[in-house]
């Protein structure tokens, strides 16, 4: 594959919080456990020489924001939280793209996960 075809991106799938989300109030009575999955797209011109942490972006510092953020205050809904993690990853050194997915599979009985998904790529 040419060089110029490169991609770059990493994954952080299943970061589990415990955070105080929902309109229902049952959901605002009692903080309940969010899924979050990350698709982290990186410039492609910006791969590290070196193998060495502090030429990439350190998805410890990527998980630590997002579970700080989520922990942060009360979100009415999905669409919100997803929307801040997305502005705040968006905003890291050398992303270029980001795929946010917000997940509650404790919401509901019946249903395995009421998911919300927000991505640029």
């Amino acid at each position: 594959m040419p060089e110029s075809n490169l991609k770059r991106h990493f994954q952080l799938y299943g970061i589990e919080v415990i955070c105080s989300i929902g309109i229902h109030q049952f959901e605002r009575d009692a903080p309940q456990r969010i899924l979050i999955d990350l698709d982290v797209h990186l410039d492609p011109d910006k791969e590290p020489s070196a193998d060495n942490i502090k030429e990439a972006l350190d998805y410890d510092t990527v998980r630590s924001a997002v579970l700080e953020l989520s922990k942060s205050t009360h979100f009415d809904l999905q669409e919100t939280l997803a929307r801040q993690i997305f502005d705040l990853v968006l905003k890291m050194p050398t992303v270029i793209g980001v795929s946010v997915r917000t997940c509650k599979p404790d919401v509901y009985s019946d249903i395995r996960e009421a998911a919300y998904i927000l991505s640029n790529c």
